[in-house]
């Protein structure tokens, strides 16, 4: 199967990467949300995002331009109808996305492929919201999409090879690094990283460290680019408290447990970089 137009549902922070490298790729990229406002929000980063490439220049005017061009925005989920493979990246909650995925499955063709960047539910019961369990898989990017090369290709039990395949392939056009991964909560990436994240949270609240060192400490001693409580507060910990349950209810391992904090930093509304505070204030910045 050849892709050679591409929806994406969603353009939050993650659909307006995914819509951004598809259209930079070459695709016809058609981008849906739910209302006009949050459109031409999206489409209004999409637009600095490229922007800041050529401003930096790692792309040219005309590239740029380009993309634009092969870009497009809608409200109108009929307006995916003809698309070849469709990429979900709305809200993190699975009523919602099996809802907009049902509705989805009676406008669209029966060859497209439907893709969802969910990062802690699993693909097949999103799948079941459907008649195209066959043709369904994970694609997972990560934030900031133009940036990071990984993408995890999520594959259920009932995924055709052909639509797999395809998938793989259409990752790899975008200039990604695709990776298998079998159809579990938290996938590869956020099975190895919540618990480290979490188990950051509980040595702080033992008092084996301080935060900036405990952070320091990751940083110069495996590597990491940032340490966990900048991370934490880099993807909010809102968003971590809610990955988190449900990779507890998927598993029930002590591990994936929310520790007390988390849960009273998010009462309390302290939930990263997005908010102006989390484990380290942003105020000033």
């Amino acid at each position: 199967m050849k892709i050679e137009k591409v929806g994406v549902l969603g353009c939050g922070l993650m659909g307006a990467g995914i819509a951004e490298v598809a259209a930079k790729a070459g695709y016809t990229t058609v981008v849906r949300e739910v209302s006009d406002s949050l459109l031409e929000k999206g489409m209004g980063r999409l637009e600095k995002s490229l922007g800041r490439a050529v401003d930096k220049g790692k792309m040219e005017a005309e590239e740029r331009d380009a993309t634009l061009g092969r870009l497009s925005g809608t409200v109108d989920l009929g307006d995916l109808a003809d698309c070849d493979v469709v990429i979900e990246a709305i809200v993190e909650n699975v009523e919602e996305k099996q809802k907009t995925f049902g509705a989805l499955d009676t406008v669209a063709k029966e060859s497209a492929i439907f893709a969802s960047n969910t990062s802690s539910l699993t693909i097949t019961q999103l799948a079941a919201a459907t008649s195209r369990p066959g043709r369904f898989v994970g694609l997972h990017f990560f934030n900031p999409v133009p940036v990071m090369k990984l993408v995890e290709v999520v594959r259920t039990i009932l995924t055709d090879d052909d639509a797999y395949d395809t998938a793989f392939e259409f990752c790899k056009s975008l200039g990604k690094e695709p990776i298998a991964c079998r159809d579990n909560s938290g996938f590869i990436v956020n099975r190895l990283l919540v618990p480290y994240l979490l188990d950051a949270i509980r040595a702080y609240e033992e008092g084996v460290g301080s935060i900036e060192d405990v952070d320091k400490g990751m940083m110069l001693g495996t590597g990491y680019p940032m340490g966990p409580f900048r991370l934490l507060d880099f993807v909010g910990l809102d968003t971590t408290l809610y990955i988190a349950d449900i990779m507890f209810e998927e598993y029930r391992e002590k591990r994936f447990a929310p520790p007390p904090l988390l849960k009273q930093m998010v009462q309390a509304g302290r939930l990263g970089r997005k908010s102006g505070r989390g484990f380290y204030d942003y105020s000033d910045s």
